[in-house]
């Protein structure tokens, strides 16, 4: 920490990145327009949606000081507990060792926050939580509109189709034939819908968003599609029903 030593533990991206093909310890990178060694990599800290945990570089803050930031206020601190059911004990030594370095009196007006990953887990779980609810309710309302437009579609068709109903029932057609029929069609305007949007779906996942690839998964497309068909099926009923109540003569009589 005092000896300002330009050394630096990089992570394994920036290894697969910088040294792709040899072995990156004794090698030297250029941080800023001063040389740093390697003299480690970090393990493999997994993938995030947003930053990469394994994107990173580690030198000692004398060396950062003194050859890239000047002598500044540390804002922030990072530091890892040895193991995941040592956390709140890491915690607790931090803010032990934070309240006397700072010569803190009141430790409820502590001139510091600690974060740690289960908090952070948390917030970001919440914070999912607001936004599937918030597409949830716009997909609600986007199918709500989608069926009223399939029932306004399908009243026009029973109206502009009242004479050929009419012909049908006279030949002895059945409620329950007319009345398929018409479901059938509601249906099939519904799972045409549905496609569409699964074809736009599958070619909006061929491009990043913000930075995040989409993924299909195929039972999400099927539930789509399932969703399309119960859509067609609910808001159809009322035009068939009406449709196959219709009286002959009536229809008949119809211009």
């Amino acid at each position: 920490m005092t000896a300002n030593r330009k050394v630096v533990l990089i992570g394994q991206t920036v290894a697969t990145d910088l040294f792709p093909s040899i072995d990156p310890i004794g090698k030297q990178i250029t941080v800023g327009g001063t040389m740093f060694t390697v003299v480690g990599v970090l393990g493999n800290k997994g993938s995030a949606s947003f930053n990469d945990p394994n994107d990173v570089a580690i030198a000692p803050v004398s060396a950062v000081r003194a050859s890239l930031t000047g002598y500044g206020a540390l804002s922030q601190i990072l530091v890892q507990a040895t193991s995941p059911d040592r956390v709140t004990q890491a915690q607790n030594e931090i803010t032990g060792i934070l309240n006397t370095q700072l010569k803190v009196t009141n430790t409820a007006s502590e001139p510091f926050r600690i974060l740690n990953q289960a908090e952070l887990l948390s917030t970001r779980t919440d914070t999912a939580k607001t936004f599937t609810v918030l597409l949830g309710a716009v997909a609600g309302i986007s199918l709500l509109v989608g069926g009223i437009g399939i029932t306004n579609i399908m009243m026009v068709t029973v109206t502009e189709r009242t004479r050929e109903i009419g012909i049908r029932k006279a030949l002895g057609a059945r409620r329950r034939t007319i009345m398929t029929q018409f479901l059938v069609e509601a249906t099939v305007l519904s799972v045409l819908g549905g496609g569409f949007g699964v074809i736009g779906a599958l070619i909006g996942s061929q491009f990043s968003i913000v930075g995040i690839k989409p993924v299909i998964v195929p039972s999400s497309v099927a539930l789509a599609l399932g969703v399309s068909v119960a859509i067609g099926l609910f808001f159809g009923s009322y035009p068939a029903s009406r449709a196959a109540s219709l009286r002959p003569i009536e229809a008949l009589r119809y211009e």
